[in-house]
């Protein structure tokens, strides 16, 4: 017979120790984020430089790199962009000043009020679907030919991603919030004020980043519509005589401004939305 009882057991053989599991996404040494955000840009920059010197890109078709980074330098160093550049930014805030304020008004009527929705919200959204490009000769007809009709445009324009966006943030407010706040002895502005407008300020920060977009894109077909300054006059001009290298050095401005306008917003979204988790990314 054999003893069984576990103190009469032999002792386990020793093994090698058990190594704590670390996440391979640890493991790893991130490459820095700047590094990883401008690989895609720098890549496409070698791309179209390798194939303007192998001569699948002629001149005629895109400049290559080099010389697009020349003919900055010489725009900006005669005055002419930078002066072009003042012109645009002073059409797009005025623009965008107005349309704020007018589709973030509209929006707070529509979404605050139900009388205010019957008469705003229909008109709104038959007016959305129309093209506001397809109103500049009738804003031209309206205006003039100055500066009014390309304000005009770019505010449409930007009104209406405000609009939606900030009425559907107002009537997308938890309603548990609603009820909480009226068991709490809210007044209907105290509720507006410390439940409504903070819970709908995500989608008016989502509309106002839209709205940007709309802008710049307003901008390029105001300004190339009887305009005599500007970053899209310059782009008429080169057009004309067939100046590839021109057109792009205004459509990297573009893209860079629009850039740029992108990351205050976000930064201010950051600022105001403090109070809200978010998922930042892995």
């Amino acid at each position: 017979m054999y003893d069984t009882s576990p103190e009469a057991a032999p002792p386990a053989p020793p093994g090698p120790e058990l190594q704590t599991l670390v996440p391979s996404s640890r493991r790893r040494a991130p490459l820095p984020r700047w590094l990883r955000r401008t690989a895609s840009p720098i890549l496409v920059l070698a791309v179209w430089q390798l194939l303007s010197a192998t001569g699948v890109l002629t001149s005629d078709v895109l400049a290559p790199p080099g010389t697009i980074a020349r003919v900055a330098g010489d725009l900006i160093g005669d005055g002419s962009l930078p002066t072009a550049m003042g012109v645009s930014l002073q059409r797009v805030a005025v623009g965008l000043l107005f349309g704020t304020v007018i589709g973030t008004g509209l929006a707070l009527l529509s979404g605050l009020f139900r009388i205010g929705e019957d008469l705003v919200d229909t008109s709104v959204q038959m007016l959305r679907t129309v093209p506001f490009v397809g109103l500049i000769p009738l804003f031209i007809i309206w205006f003039g030919i100055g500066e009014t009709p390309k304000i005009a445009i770019i505010a449409l324009g930007v009104s209406f991603p405000l609009y939606l966006n900030v009425y559907a943030g107002i009537r997308g407010v938890d309603a548990q919030l609603i009820e909480a706040g009226e068991s709490l002895g809210l007044s209907r502005w105290g509720l507006v004020r410390h439940v409504v407008l903070p819970g709908a300020l995500p989608g008016a920060m989502t509309g106002l980043r839209y709205s940007l977009g709309v802008a710049w894109l307003a901008l390029v077909f105001a300004e190339q519509v009887n305009a005599d300054s500007g970053i899209g006059f310059l782009m008429v001009q080169a057009r004309d005589f067939l100046r590839t290298d021109v057109i792009v050095v205004c459509l990297i401005v573009y893209a860079f401004l629009g850039l740029i306008a992108d990351f205050i917003v976000r930064t201010l979204e950051r600022l105001l939305l403090q109070w809200r988790p978010t998922f930042t990314g892995r």
